[in-house]
């Protein structure tokens, strides 16, 4: 039995069309799309999911849909210090790290988290996206680090300490032990505020609050929140101690592999996040505080900030100096910085 001749022509002509697509030569039309790997380590909802949306968003813009940013939250991919590894290895593309964790590899990079560094809020904001600043990262970072560059920083709000116990002064630390970030920094500061420190990864901070491992941590509001740490630390202390900073890395593998072009729209995407989303995450951070107080936190919001400022002051210079030169810089600039 013979097929009807219009069914013939419309699978002559499919035939006829996927010839053709064949013909197309390599790099034209939808075989041009490419994805990419962005990854960090905190859920969606919090300051690294804002900067994966900006940056995400304007790589496709610029490229014309030719670029398209995947994103791996919540540490699917990592914890930060094994994303830094797979980002220099090209394993993955993009991603976005604490620059306490970027210590791990470039240790001048603890310079970002020096105690009270930042004045407050608006001068974290404006530091973050002054081109003065930015330069001296990213120089330091292609000095002290093979196989990634920074392209942007970011920003996840100021650090505070949770616990079960409030804290209203320096005093109120002695003895307890608090889960910090593996720095030179927090190794030097918590102890100079007779505070144990304890490191590990942050994935294990909830059950080591819940079973008393550790006696407290310490992060920004919103990560506080999204992590749900407050089920286990039911008290919040604004102590404003440290920035949350972060930095935004690209693979070399892929850096070189790009255009001339396409570099420059992966960095105008990148200098995007540098400029919008610090305020972003400032903005998560005052909505988080106000959930928190629903669900019945008990936040002491009048730390005697001086207590530790007393002792945190003398230790700037000194830490800055000797962590290296390109940090003292770095630490020069953002204080310079009105």
């Amino acid at each position: 039995m013979g097929y009807p001749a219009k069914i013939v022509g419309i699978a002559m002509t499919a035939l006829l069309s996927a010839a053709a697509a064949l013909l197309v030569p390599a790099g034209v039309g939808a075989q041009e799309v490419k994805h990419f790997r962005f990854a960090y380590d905190q859920p969606r909802n919090t300051g690294y999911s804002i900067a994966g949306d900006l940056f995400a968003d304007k790589l496709k813009e610029l490229s014309k849909g030719t670029m398209i940013v995947d994103q791996y939250p919540g540490a699917q991919l990592g914890q930060e210090p094994q994303l830094l590894q797979l980002v220099k290895s090209g394993d993955i593309e993009f991603a976005i790290i604490s620059s306490a964790n970027t210590a791990t590899i470039s240790p001048q990079a603890g310079v970002m988290s020096l105690h009270f560094l930042f004045r407050d809020e608006a001068h974290v904001i404006k530091a973050l996206a002054d081109p003065k600043v930015f330069d001296a990262i990213r120089t330091m970072i292609d000095d002290t680090a093979q196989g990634l560059h920074v392209i942007g920083t970011g920003s996840q709000g100021v650090r505070h300490i949770y616990s079960k116990k409030e804290v209203h002064n320096v005093g109120d630390l002695k003895g307890m032990k608090v889960r910090v970030q593996a720095t030179a920094t927090e190794d030097t500061m918590f102890p100079a505020y007779n505070a144990q420190t304890v490191h590990m990864p942050f994935g294990s901070v909830y059950t080591s609050l819940q079973t008393g491992v550790v006696d407290a941590a310490e992060n920004s509001i919103n990560v506080y929140l999204v992590n749900k740490h407050y089920e286990v630390a039911p008290v919040l202390s604004i102590t404003e101690h440290e920035a949350n900073n972060a930095l935004l890395f690209v693979s070399d593998k892929l850096w070189q592999s790009l255009s001339a072009e396409q570099k420059r729209w992966v960095q105008a995407a990148a200098n995007e996040v540098s400029a919008k989303e610090p305020a972003k995450a400032f903005d998560l951070e005052h909505s988080a505080l106000k959930k928190l107080k629903g669900f019945g936190v008990k936040v002491v919001e009048d730390v005697d900030k001086k207590t530790f400022t007393a002792i945190a002051d003398p230790y700037l210079d000194k830490l800055a100096k000797d962590l290296g030169p390109q940090a003292e810089k770095i630490k020069n600039l953002i204080r310079a910085v009105n």
